[in-house]
């Protein structure tokens, strides 16, 4: 080898002032990268109306979740890690079961684009979002259901066995919800109000609190039925405002049924975002908040629990996502939240790494969402506002309680965690 090596150096003279050259002309390419990479962390989040030079298109695309990654904390299965695999970049899904817009394809020129600055849903795009629950409607709602009396109660049309659909003396409805043990109810209560700090309560029905007296005003005119519903007296129950015709939802690209049967989660990029007919794009902006908000409220009882189910029935995806629901004008509607915050972070090691990996399939994001994330960070507030609003207006709130300090503390850790990783978005 040492004769071969010195042919080698005779065949090619002046080799090394060659290879020193060319490490000095790459030494300016480099010096730009860590620059680039330098300031980029130093940015971590700017929600300023300008994008950073040479800023690529957002996408929604999967991440490994800590437990995958090895970090303390995980509580995730083979099969789920296995699930979470992204094919290298070109390679197409086996079977060739589902294609985007090609690699090489352009959208029409008269298409505006869905995303803004990055990571940002368009303007245009978020005024067509349906409006939800306005906040004056429920304002107005939750106030009468307080004061009204409940005229009857009946069984079906409000999730388990326990639950019950009243009628109220203002003609109303709403859904009561009894729960298993106090933390769902809490839970229940938490989520709406952490809506409400998010600035995305309208995407839940109103939510009021009442004590169960037989006795007493509101609910004396169906003491009967009382008996027969084996509620505890003195319980606290959750009203609901009941919504007529909504329709199930099944969950869209990139968590569809597609990507479940295929066991290949695709990204979307902004090419592809703007090649979808904007009824799918307006889902998308809901969908973006949803994901984030069952993040933080560590609520496994959705889209998480379907994604679960992947390991025995590879169907589940095209099946209705538990708890969401459609209205007539398509705004999403995030039904039974009970198992966000108290009872969902009791869970944490078994539910984590799911909701982990869902939240970091999510780089397009509301901005006003991301604004209240980035404040809730900087302020270190997330669980002192959401008990501020919370006693503010909530009159039942001190049945239940608040969080404890290291349920506090969790929120916090949370609302740190989605501030790092739409940095970590824009950052791309």
């Amino acid at each position: 080898s040492g004769r071969r090596m010195k042919r080698v150096k005779r065949a090619a003279p002046g080799s090394l002032p060659v290879l020193g050259l060319l490490l000095l002309g790459a030494l300016p390419a480099l010096w730009t990268v860590l620059l680039r990479r330098d300031a980029a962390t130093q940015r971590e989040l700017d929600l300023e109306p300008r994008a950073p030079a040479g800023l690529s298109p957002g996408r929604w695309g999967w991440g490994r979740s800590s437990a995958a990654r090895g970090e303390p904390g995980g509580g995730g299965q083979k099969t789920f890690r296995a699930l979470l695999a992204l094919p290298a970049a070109g390679q197409e899904e086996q079977g060739g079961e589902r294609r985007f817009a090609a690699a090489g394809s352009q959208p029409p020129a008269d298409t505006a684009s869905p995303v803004e600055r990055g990571i940002f849903w368009s303007r245009e795009l978020e005024e067509q979002v349906p409006p939800g629950f306005a906040e004056e409607e429920a304002v107005a709602w939750l106030s009468a259901a307080r004061a009204a009396r409940v005229a009857s109660l009946e069984r079906g049309g409000c999730g388990r066995s326990s639950n019950r659909l009243a009628r109220l003396s203002d003609g109303s409805r709403a859904c009561v919800r009894y729960g298993i043990n106090p933390e769902q109810i809490q839970g229940e209560a938490l989520s709406y109000h952490l809506a409400g700090v998010l600035g995305i309560q309208e995407r839940l029905p109103p939510m009021a609190l009442s004590l169960v007296e037989a006795r007493g005003r509101q609910w004396e005119p169906v003491r009967e039925e009382l008996r027969g519903s084996h509620w505890a007296e003195g319980a606290v129950v959750s009203l609901t405002r009941w919504v007529d015709n909504l329709t199930t939802v099944v969950a869209p690209a990139p968590w569809g049924a597609e990507a479940g049967a295929s066991r290949w989660l695709q990204p979307l990029s902004a090419r592809e975002l703007r090649v979808l007919p904007p009824s799918q794009l307006v889902e998308l902006v809901q969908w973006s908040d949803l994901i984030l908000f069952d993040y933080l409220t560590a609520n496994f009882d959705r889209l998480v629990s379907n994604f679960f189910s992947l390991q025995w029935d590879p169907r589940v995806m095209g099946r209705a996502t538990s708890n969401l629901l459609r209205a007539p004008d398509g705004g999403l509607v995030f039904m039974d939240n009970e198992a966000g915050l108290v009872h969902g972070y009791r869970l944490l090691a078994m539910w984590d790494p799911y909701n982990e990996s869902l939240l970091r399939s999510v780089c397009v994001f509301r901005e006003g969402t991301a604004r209240r994330v980035a404040e809730l960070h900087r302020r270190r507030s997330a669980a002192a506002e959401l008990r501020r609003r919370y006693r503010a207006r909530e009159p039942l709130w001190a049945r239940l309680g608040f969080l404890s300090e290291r349920q506090a503390e969790l929120l916090q850790a949370r609302v740190d965690f989605v501030h790092r990783h739409i940095a970590h978005c824009r950052a791309q």
